[in-house]
């Protein structure tokens, strides 16, 4: 895997699209402050490259710069998902971790090991912390590039369309968490949660 730099005018965009896209979610999915997101992200997509090929550090300060200023605006936390060669495990804020009792565990991502997202996340965090898993936490997400979000978000999990389909050259695919429908066909249910 090759890493690789990227004209500041295409971060601009990048930054610019990413933000676009995690403040539509915020807005579509009705999240409150407080709630958890999931990103996954291939630089490498992003760019127009396959998955797992073209790491791009600079790539994923823009997407991280967009979409992590969407989320403080809200007070909506981020988790990381770094990529398979961790297992998926995600990078958070220590105090996320504490709040979700989620479980630590002992890896400290790298570009070509855990993904450009991923890395960046630690290094731009606070006090991160690496978890093996949200135990589907997330109230919403965004996956940039097929990168497989959804086992991370509350069930019941369901696609979320935005204005966006794609940033940079990466497909998006939106998610966002519903209460489970109960009762029968006498049932009302809440519309604001549909």
């Amino acid at each position: 895997m090759e890493l690789i730099h990227v004209q500041e005018q295409n971060l601009e965009t990048i930054r610019s699209q990413a933000y676009q896209a995690a403040a539509e979610v915020c807005e579509a999915a009705k999240l409150r402050k407080g709630d958890l997101f999931v990103v996954g992200c291939s630089t490498s997509e992003v760019l127009g490259e396959k998955i797992g090929t073209y790491s791009s550090m600079d790539a994923a300060g823009a997407l991280f710069e967009g979409i992590y200023s969407a989320l403080q605006e809200r007070g909506i936390d981020l988790a990381a998902q770094c990529c398979e060669h961790l297992g998926r495990a995600l990078i958070v804020e220590r105090q996320v971790c504490s709040r979700f009792r989620l479980e630590e565990v002992n890896v400290i991502p790298q570009p070509k090991a855990g993904g450009s997202f991923g890395t960046t996340a630690w290094q731009k965090f606070s006090d991160p912390v690496a978890v093996e898993s949200l135990q589907q936490s997330a109230s919403a997400g965004i996956d940039i590039g097929g990168t497989l979000i959804g086992m991370h978000i509350h069930p019941v999990v369901v696609p979320l369309r935005i204005s966006m389909r794609k940033i940079g050259e990466a497909n998006i695919i939106c998610a966002r968490r519903r209460p489970k429908f109960v009762g029968g066909s006498r049932a009302v249910y809440n519309e604001d949660l549909m």
